[in-house]
């Protein structure tokens, strides 16, 4: 199983920690050639040697999601550098403040926090996607996989701003695979729940508390328990799933 991954190119972005690190890590374990896509090259190179660390090839591409030059350049690297792209892993997010997640009522919501939120979320996703696709339809196959979340699921009070752009990649998700599928190309997402990464550690312990008492699982997830998911939604064995919206989320969206 998953040995159609050897010398196959994934490209992720957000790849400098927490999900996207997890998952440039579990493909490069299984032989797979990484384009680590982030902002933070010193972060990006932690992340390139655990890929070689793991047994698979791995590069440092620079790229802002939010820019649609920036992921241009940075797909356009990959492809120069390993012939093509295999998997597209569109996993660049943040909160309102650049980073975290802050739960904000819609009356306090700035018109520059609704902007960053979704330039980098919704917008990020559509320049990762437009620019994946591309020779993936030269080659007439593919994965692209995107983050969601249990919240653009479920929405959440005081998560305005998250709720819509990960909603919008539910919706950009379903569209595209109906785009792409006579060619060969699946497009699915993963809607993870409360994971442990940058996102999350700033909580509170009574905010995690609360949390905890909405997730039947009763714990938080792991962002290997994400990268699980994006490893089969990529592989041969879910070649006839596309469309779909994966929750990872120990049950937060029964």
């Amino acid at each position: 199983m998953f040995e159609e991954f050897k010398n196959k190119v994934l490209f992720v972005t957000g790849a400098a920690s927490g999900m996207g690190r997890a998952v440039a890590v579990r493909f490069g374990g299984l032989g797979c050639k990484v384009a680590v896509a982030a902002r933070r090259p010193d972060a990006g190179a932690e992340t390139v040697r655990l890929v070689k660390e793991a047994g698979g090839d791995a590069m440092f591409v620079p790229c802002d999601v939010a820019d649609d030059a920036s992921v241009k350049a940075a797909i356009d690297t990959t492809v120069a550098a390993w012939g093509s792209i295999d998997f597209a892993f569109n996993n660049a997010g943040c909160g309102a403040d650049g980073v975290h997640i802050p739960f904000v009522p819609l009356t306090e919501v700035t018109e520059g926090d609704w902007d960053k939120v979704i330039d980098t979320n919704l917008k990020g996703t559509f320049h990762c996607m437009r620019a994946a696709i591309r020779p993936m339809m030269k080659k007439r196959r593919g994965r692209i996989i995107s983050i969601s979340s249990v919240v653009g699921l479920m929405g959440n009070a005081g998560q305005i701003n998250y709720a819509a752009s990960k909603a919008g990649v539910i919706g950009m998700t379903k569209s595209l695979a109906r785009e792409v599928a006579s060619r060969h190309i699946t497009v699915n997402a993963v809607a993870p729940g409360f994971i442990k990464t940058d996102m999350t550690a700033v909580l509170s312990d009574s905010v995690k508390e609360g949390i905890l008492h909405g997730i039947p699982l009763g714990e938080l997830g792991e962002a290997e328990d994400v990268a699980n998911a994006v490893l089969y939604l990529a592989s041969d064995e879910a070649a006839y799933i596309t469309g779909q919206i994966i929750s990872v989320d120990g049950g937060m969206a029964m």
